[in-house]
């Protein structure tokens, strides 16, 4: 299907800026754009009707990192880093508040409890043995004290099943994806943002110039400059970038009478996870069962993950009750060996950013923001 003369003379030409996702990052790259430079002509492309990738099919956690999961962080690359990125998950969230008001995405600061089971036995005394020194450099990171905290299984046990003892994270929380996606959506509108939806790139051609998109309905769409945004979708156009992605399925039930559960839940390392939504369960993850499976751009599910959800759901969460799950889906993340977000010049045309490693709903914000910066020195 060709343009036509209005198509290409009103809305393709003299485009400064295309973005490739209009997820997380996307949208708050393209505001921050327009923020500091105004006139600039921005457009974000994306393939789907809604953010195709994890923005609009995330589980609304705002957190940074439980217990296991920075001890397992520590195993693999330096405190430095692992400190550095836990700082820039943090003031993502404080960023994303701020950018679309906690009230706009129903953010609740309900924290965010890390389980251990009677098999946890050994990874529950390490996490324990490593508190002390995890409170003292979040003190000093984010301000908050005593940000873990040990709670008793036989006071906290929200009805569940099989539970030793809890870690409680009081600094962390939930959100409305959906809302949150939503008010961003409208924030972009008002800055005259152009969002094209349905629109899939097949290749990028740097010219001297510009930047020529191929688009697969056979356009092709021209910019100064281009930020590719697509997370775990990244290396379809760049296939060197180290980023891969990451399938994670999500269920939620449908509505529980008598619901004791509230707050945000981690198992396994953060690989499960599992929150209340209204008067619902929503679990998912559970990917380190077949990581090699699972790091997959496909939409779609694995019966062995969708077994484990369920079987979890009611024997742990929701023991010795008639529960009933209402949705299914999958989205899919991007991330790399360590879980520093990629954020790159490419040249002095193209930037990227991408690779959350999981934490997009955190550090989202401040990728968008820092890839818009760093694409605003190549004018």
């Amino acid at each position: 299907m060709n343009l036509s003369y209005w198509e290409q003379s009103i809305f393709t030409e003299n485009i400064d800026v295309i973005i490739i996702g209009s997820g997380i990052v996307g949208l708050n790259a393209a505001i921050t754009l327009k923020e500091k430079a105004p006139k600039l002509k921005v457009v974000i492309v994306e393939r789907g009707t809604f953010p195709a990738g994890a923005s609009t099919k995330n589980a609304g956690f705002a957190c940074f990192g439980s217990v296991s999961e920075l001890l397992d962080d520590l195993e693999e690359q330096s405190e430095e880093q692992v400190w550095n990125t836990l700082l820039k998950r943090w003031e993502g969230l404080q960023r994303l508040q701020q950018r679309v008001g906690a009230n706009n995405m129903d953010f609740y600061q309900y924290g965010n409890y890390e389980l251990f089971r009677q098999e946890d036995t050994e990874l529950l005394e390490k996490c324990h043995s490593a508190l002390p020194k995890l409170n003292k450099i979040l003190k000093q990171l984010i301000g908050v004290s005593d940000t873990f905290q040990i709670l008793d299984a036989k006071s906290q046990n929200f009805g569940m099943n099989g539970v030793k003892s809890w870690i409680w994270n009081q600094a962390e929380g939930q959100i409305n994806t959906g809302k949150m996606m939503q008010q961003l959506l409208k924030i972009a509108h008002l800055k005259g943002i152009e969002i094209w939806n349905g629109i899939t790139i097949d290749s990028i051609e740097e010219q001297t110039n510009q930047v020529l998109l191929q688009t697969k309905n056979g356009w092709q769409i021209k910019a100064k400059k281009l930020l590719v945004a697509t997370n775990g979708f990244a290396q379809h156009l760049l296939p060197h970038i180290k980023v891969k992605p990451a399938r994670n399925q999500v269920l939620i039930t449908k509505p529980i009478s008598n619901l004791n559960v509230k707050g945000c839940f981690h198992y396994q390392q953060g690989y499960v996870y599992f929150r209340n939504i209204n008067d619902r369960i929503l679990l998912g993850g559970a990917r380190h069962l077949d990581k090699k499976g699972e790091t997959t751009s496909e939409f779609g599910f694995s019966e062995t993950i969708q077994d484990y959800l369920t079987n979890f759901l009611k024997t742990t969460i929701i023991p010795d009750q008639d529960v009933s799950i209402d949705y299914w889906w999958s989205g899919i993340m991007g991330v790399g060996s360590q879980k520093t977000p990629l954020i790159k010049a490419i040249n002095d045309k193209v930037v990227v950013a991408v690779r959350m490693g999981g934490m997009g709903v955190a550090i989202g914000t401040l990728v968008g923001e820092e890839g818009a910066a760093l694409l605003l020195e190549k004018f």
